[in-house]
């Protein structure tokens, strides 16, 4: 049988784990092209801290 964790355990792991991949989010920005008027997709990996940073500068 498999030993439980308790709940403070796993706080405990997540605060030594900061900066992990929870901190991180996909990202796609939809761009129209004006000439033909196909979509094309810009696509990222990136903090969760600089999202609309990564929105406003993307074209």
């Amino acid at each position: 049988m498999a030993k439980k964790i308790s709940k403070n355990a796993k706080v405990a792991q997540r605060a030594a784990n900061a900066g992990s991949g929870k901190d991180h989010v996909r990202v796609i920005k939809s761009i129209k092209n004006p000439e033909t008027g196909a979509y094309t997709f810009k696509e990222a990996i990136i903090h969760k801290d600089k999202v609309k940073d990564w929105f406003a500068t993307t074209k």
